[in-house]
């Protein structure tokens, strides 16, 4: 009688929020040097794996469609980059669950890297601070150092400089998203008509960030520096920031990473849920989440 085949293991990969986003000045390889406040949503894709010979890949759910070439995923990438760097690495097959928009500034691709390197060390019992892992999570994407440990942190550099993790209330949140993609390169691109600076020599901690009034005030004075550019190629984003900004409640609503989605923050769970719903009453089309942010 053969062994029963044991459960896939599983793992969450949870939208990326940009709380907020400085663009300083252009490094001579062609990449900015950004500092971003990032917080984790309570909702995103769903990864499992099973350990077997080679690495496949099977995409399916409401936003599986608009997922692209699955040789060309990232969650492939993630596992092939840990191939190259760890010799005997237990492979299998991996099956995402795709819910987040895509091109969407959720981080969606890099979350489900992020879920594929966190599933590898579990099956090949290493740490996720293991410097074959951080190596291969700098060399899948920019994005994905921050996913492999989805806690809120500051992300630095070009997001390979991780501050360690850091304590945030609790933030009710809308997300939405008006279902156009935005190309993080064109929103780059569009920062030659943006003043930029030179990333400061010595960086200091936000303070007074555990209470969601400290928070928010230091949310107010940070703001993100790819929503200009954005909205000049995707003016739509301009209406979701007015229509999150004047839901019942609203305390700051801001676009996450390079867009298309904006997130607006609540005082409780109940206004952001009521929020929500006003929302997509209003915009059906939109993609619409009430969510808590903060750690996956």
């Amino acid at each position: 009688m053969s062994p029963r085949p044991s459960a896939p293991l599983v793992e969450s990969a949870p939208a990326k929020v940009n709380l907020t986003l400085r663009v300083f000045g252009r490094r001579s390889d062609g990449y900015h040097e950004i500092e971003s406040l990032v917080a984790f949503a309570q909702f995103g894709d769903r990864l499992s794996f099973s350990p077997g010979k080679g690495l496949t890949l099977a995409v399916d759910g409401p936003t599986a469609a608009k997922a692209g070439d699955t040789d060309s995923n990232l969650v492939l990438k993630a596992g092939r980059e840990m191939a190259a760097r760890r010799n005997g690495l237990t492979l299998g097959a991996f099956h995402l669950d795709k819910h987040l928009p895509v091109a969407a500034g959720l981080g969606g691709g890099s979350a489900d890297a992020g879920a594929a390197l966190r599933l590898l060390a579990r099956a090949n019992e290493l740490a996720l601070d293991d410097p074959q892992l951080c190596a291969a999570a700098r060399a899948t994407g920019a994005d994905v150092p921050v996913c492999v440990d989805p806690r809120p942190r500051i992300m630095r550099g070009i997001g390979d400089i991780l501050s360690e993790p850091l304590s945030l209330p609790p933030l009710p949140a809308v997300l939405a998203n008006p279902g156009v993609p935005v190309a993080t390169k064109e929103v780059f691109a569009g920062l030659a008509s943006v003043s930029t600076s030179s990333p400061p020599a010595d960086y200091a901690e936000p303070a007074n960030i555990s209470t969601h009034d400290g928070l928010l005030h230091f949310l107010g004075a940070q703001p993100n520096d790819l929503e200009r550019p954005a909205i000049g190629l995707t003016p739509v984003i301009a209406d979701v920031l007015s229509e999150l900004g004047a839901l019942a409640g609203c305390r700051l609503a801001r676009m996450s990473g390079s867009g298309a989605t904006c997130f607006g923050l609540f005082p409780t769970a109940s206004a952001a849920a009521e929020a929500g719903q006003a929302l997509s009453a209003e915009h059906p089309q939109w993609w619409i989440r009430a969510t808590m942010l903060g750690g996956a």
